[in-house]
């Protein structure tokens, strides 16, 4: 079975039990799983790949638990860059539906290699519109290539603008279908197993674009294959305002009522949730994906974080969709989350660590993966490293592991999933990269141009 070595990393952030950080640490994998993490000196000499990691400060796999894949095809779209949340829906809509299964396929590519090279080994993605033969097969496919730990949650709009919905109704499903083609996907690709590169999710849109009977379906068939359920939730006013008028009740309110809430439930977003709402997720187990520069972008608000956090609510990071963004870079999301937490309730508000924590170890409690987050002796072997040595870090050698997030984005010099190199020097070697973002541009000029 093939070993690797990664030794004398200038600092090794373990986020195990004790949180140790080992200075000149490293750790022995074999067959992509962990058997030794210690000082450099303690570790055995030799492996099949042997990494140097000096300069570095290396960590768990970053973990993204939201993700629009498809939309990195319409970045900075100039009709929703000045927009809040559904208004900036309807400028995109339009372009979206005009997409097929390799817009689909090329933007996973490309939004997984992004990842791959900011130290993401694992992330999930929320596809919820299925235009001209698009299936979520493809964004399964362009994951296999790339090579990271996929979630892929089977997204669905079955309640258009005619029904007062908030999507045109050109992008309605019909909800037997949806159901069908949900069963199918979990059948050909869920795999619980510890380890797996690929699980399936269950995951209607949003409260706004799908009836009360297929959230409430939906939750059934999710529990009758054992896997989780995700949608977006109180995502800002309007979507506030919308579930008071529609459904009467707050978002946290019908989600517990449609059995959305639970340790197998992840929510994006959660902006606007009030403290009941907070005990509630807390007493039920159920987690958020808390995507800040989103957020921030789409002047949605900030997100109670310290507060689910004090209360015990499990939280992680996503980059959300790269249309609301713009970035799919997750230490910057940690340092985002720190900032805006401070922003709203002052400099004590969180820490370097609990930033870095969130994207590592909250991550991978959010997906429910304890097989990851951490670098310990029979987790993954999904490593992280950043360099430390060049300009950017000059005069943080005071605390390395806090400047990850406080002096700014960097990008991994290396990333490994399950003991194999996806990115090396900084850029994604599993697939051809520059073909990759070739076809890419090609999409995005058809899609300018009216040819898509």
């Amino acid at each position: 079975m093939p070993t690797l070595l990664i030794r004398n990393a200038d600092v090794l952030v373990t986020m195990d039990e004790e949180r140790r950080e080992i200075r000149d640490g490293g750790l022995f994998a074999r067959d992509g799983v962990i058997e030794q993490v210690g000082p450099t000196a303690e570790l055995p000499r030799d492996a099949d790949l042997s990494l140097d990691m000096r300069g570095c400060v290396v960590t768990p796999g970053l973990v993204n638990t939201h993700h629009h894949m498809f939309q990195n095809l319409t970045r900075a779209l100039p009709a929703g860059q000045d927009a809040l949340l559904f208004g900036w829906l309807s400028a995109h809509y339009p372009l979206w539906m005009r997409m097929r299964p390799e817009h689909i396929r090329v933007s996973a590519m490309v939004a997984l290699a992004e990842l791959a090279e900011s130290g993401c080994t694992t992330s999930s993605d929320h596809l919820y519109m299925f235009p001209n033969g698009a299936r979520l097969d493809d964004s399964i496919e362009a994951a296999g290539e790339v090579g990271l730990r996929f979630h892929a949650t089977r997204g669905a709009i079955s309640i258009g603008q005619s029904q007062g919905g908030v999507p045109p109704d050109a992008m309605v499903e019909s909800e037997d279908a949806i159901l069908a083609d949900t069963r199918r996907l979990i059948e050909a690709f869920d795999d619980p197993s510890p380890f797996s590169m690929t699980r399936v999710g269950v995951a209607p849109c949003s409260p706004f674009s799908v009836s009360r009977e297929l959230m409430r379906d939906s939750a059934e068939l999710a529990r009758s294959y054992g896997v989780p359920l995700h949608t977006h939730l109180a995502e800002n006013d309007e979507d506030v305002s919308y579930s008071l008028e529609r459904f009467g009740v707050r978002p946290g309110e019908y989600a517990e009522e449609l059995g959305w809430c639970g340790p197998d439930v992840w929510h994006a977003h959660c902006v606007k949730l009030d403290p009941s709402e907070i005990d509630l997720f807390a007493r039920t187990g159920t987690a958020v994906a808390h995507c800040p520069c989103s957020n921030m972008r789409l002047g949605s608000g900030i997100a109670p974080v310290r507060r689910m956090l004090a209360t015990g609510v499990t939280v992680g990071l996503g980059v959300d969709g790269s249309a609301s963004n713009d970035s799919g870079h997750l230490l910057n999301e940690a340092r985002q989350a720190l900032l805006l937490q401070r922003v709203a309730t002052g400099a004590a508000a969180m820490t370097a660590r609990q930033a870095l924590e969130l994207a590592t170890l909250g991550g991978a409690r959010t997906l429910g993966r304890p097989d990851i987050g951490r670098l310990a002796p029979g987790k993954a072997a999904d490593v992280a490293a950043f360099d430390v040595s060049g300009p950017a870090f000059a005069g943080a050698e005071w605390d390395p592991v806090a400047a990850l997030v406080l002096c700014g984005p960097a990008r991994a010099a290396t990333t490994i999933v399950g003991g194999r190199v996806v990115v090396e020097q900084g850029r994604c070697i599993t697939i051809d990269r520059a073909r990759t973002l070739d076809s890419h541009a090609r999409l995005v000029r058809e899609l300018a141009n009216g040819e898509a």
